[in-house]
């Protein structure tokens, strides 16, 4: 089965209340609901980074309230620096650190996607790096000022302020915004393959 006819018969549920991945979406023109599922995110003992976006999607896909003739979007971005991994900020205390942190360094950002169509499921990773500038003082001060930071995995958001701060991206850019909307394409292609070689 070919991802258009696929498209026809289901329709994509987003198990996300964020506005960026619901505008990533609709830019790709892949029409959707939004349903978010509500999980808690605390990353597991001995549990790598890239381990816990991937656990957190298929967890997200798998309690979103979904008819069955629906297809499940769910996906979880987290940022590691020093081997640290950056969730949203709590505070502006919090959202200074995590800038100190990101602040002349390289670091990754990860998101973790799951397609879900009844008990079927592809679930993947996508890995962008970022690197940032030096930040000063004044800089960090003014960021977290301006509000940006908040609700964003490591305190910024790549297409807003903080963009001035940017030295180079090498991956997906669209990951670091919160979809990799050309591997989300890519893994639901490959969903509608597998139900199409399991009915023949």
């Amino acid at each position: 089965m070919d991802v258009y006819s696929y498209l026809t018969m289901r329709r994509v549920v987003l198990a996300s209340a964020s506005p960026r991945r619901r505008e990533l979406l609709a830019a790709a023109r892949i029409a959707c609901r939004v349903a978010p599922a509500d999980i808690p995110e605390v990353l597991g003992e001995g549990e790598t980074a890239e381990q816990y976006v991937a656990r957190l999607a298929s967890e997200k896909a798998a309690a979103a309230l979904a008819g069955a003739d629906e297809l499940v979007l769910a996906a979880d971005t987290t940022v590691v620096v020093d081997g640290q991994v950056l969730e949203k900020p709590g505070d502006a205390e919090d959202a200074a650190r995590m800038l100190r942190l990101l602040s002349g360094k390289t670091h990754m950002v990860l998101t973790g996607i799951c397609w879900r169509d009844g008990e079927r499921a592809r679930v993947a990773v996508e890995r962008t790096l970022v690197r940032v500038a030096r930040l000063s003082e004044e800089d960090i001060r003014t960021y977290v000022e301006s509000g940006e930071p908040f609700g964003k995995a490591g305190a910024y958001g790549i297409q807003g302020m903080f963009s001035r701060w940017v030295d180079g991206v090498e991956g997906c850019y669209f990951n670091v915004v919160g979809l990799p909307v050309g591997r989300v394409w890519r893994e639901l292609e490959m969903l509608a393959a597998s139900l199409a070689d399991a009915r023949s």
